[in-house]
C-alpha cells in the first residue's frame, strides 16, 4: 500500500517509520524533504501554500499537520485550506484512496465540569481554535473520500518534556482548583494511526486518542517531581488548564484490538526519564 503521510514532522515521520516497517510505501510530503527518513519517497511542499503533484497511485492519507503557532490563521492556513488543497491534489492526480486520516484534537471539544466525554459528545469548542479544527473535520467527512478524524489529546513522549523541564526548573505550579488532563504517549498515537489505517477493516469516522487514565494535572506534577528528586511543586493562581476540565474515554479504540505500551501516564514517563525513543526533527 501506499501511504501519503502529509505533514511529517514528529508524529507524521514516526507513523511513517511504522508503515514503513509494516511493508507499505510512505511518500513524506513537508517544506524540508531533505529531513526525512531513509526510504519515504519525498515530496517538497507547504501545507498552508502551494503543493507538488501527488501521486496518483496513493492507497491511503494520513493528514499529520501541526501550525507553527497557535493562532487562528495558522490554523485556517495549516489545517483547514492545508486539507483542502490536499483533498484537491488527490482529486486532480485521479487518486482514490481508501481512507483518509486527520489528525485532530480533543479541543473539539469545550467541556470545563470534568465530565466524561466520548466521541458522540457534541462538538462545541470554546476556543476559536478549536472551531478551526470543527469546521476541518467537517469538510473532510463531508469530503470525496472515506475519511477518519482522530482526536488526540496531549501528546508527550521524547523531546516533548515541557512537563519534566517545569518541574525540574521549579517553574511548574498545580492548578487552585483541581482539573482533570488527557494525554497520549507519541508511540501510542503513532501506533494507533497505522493501526486504524491498515488492520481495522472498516474503520468508524471519529477515534479519541486517549490513554486509559485520565487525571488531575497536580497528580502528575507531583509524581514526576518524586521521580527527579525534586520539591512538589506549588499551588498557583492559575485555576484551570488550557485544555479545561474534561474525562476522555478510549473505549471505541479498545474496541478495534488496539493495545497501549503506555496505558498510564506513569509508563509513558517513565520511558521518556530512562531516555527511551527518538524525537523526529
Amino acid at each position: 500500500m501506499k501511504v501519503l503521510v502529509a505533514g511529517c514532522g514528529d508524529l507524521g515521520t514516526e507513523a511513517g517509520l511504522r508503515l514503513q516497517r509494516d511493508g507499505h510505501t510512505v511518500v513524506g510530503l513537508r517544506r524540508t524533504p531533505a529531513r526525512l527518513p531513509d526510504g519515504f519517497e519525498r515530496l517538497a511542499g507547504d501545507l498552508g501554500g502551494e503543493l507538488p503533484p501527488l501521486p496518483a497511485d496513493t492507497d491511503a492519507v494520513v493528514f499529520a499537520a501541526a501550525p507553527g503557532e497557535r493562532s487562528v490563521a495558522a490554523y485556517r492556513r495549516v489545517y483547514r485550506d492545508g486539507l483542502a488543497r490536499v483533498l484537491a491534489g488527490l482529486r486532480a492526480a485521479g487518486a482514490a484512496p481508501a481512507r483518509v486520516l486527520f489528525v485532530s484534537s480533543t479541543a473539539v471539544y469545550g467541556v470545563d465540569d470534568g465530565s466524561w466525554v466520548d466521541e458522540d459528545t457534541p462538538t462545541e469548542p470554546t476556543s476559536a481554535t478549536g472551531q478551526v479544527l470543527v469546521e476541518t473535520e467537517r469538510s473532510l467527512l463531508d469530503g470525496p473520500f472515506p475519511a477518519t478524524t482522530f482526536r488526540l489529546a496531549g501528546v508527550y513522549g521524547p523531546g516533548r518534556t515541557r512537563l519534566i523541564d517545569q518541574v525540574r526548573s521549579g517553574t511548574a505550579t498545580i492548578p487552585a482548583a483541581p482539573a482533570h488532563t488527557n494525554r497520549i504517549h507519541r508511540d501510542d498515537a503513532a501506533e494507533a494511526i497505522v493501526h486504524l489505517l491498515t488492520r481495522v477493516p472498516a474503520p468508524a469516522r471519529v477515534y479519541l486518542g486517549v490513554d486509559h487514565a485520565p487525571v488531575e494535572r497536580g497528580e502528575v506534577l507531583r509524581w514526576l517531581a518524586e521521580q527527579l528528586g525534586c520539591p512538589a511543586p506549588p499551588v498557583g493562581a492559575d485555576r484551570r488548564s488550557r485544555g479545561g476540565d474534561k474525562c476522555c474515554r478510549n473505549d471505541r479504540l479498545v474496541a478495534t484490538g488496539f493495545r497501549f505500551t503506555y496505558p498510564t501516564y506513569r509508563e509513558g514517563y517513565t520511558a521518556v526519564l530512562a531516555g527511551a525513543g527518538t524525537r523526529h526533527p
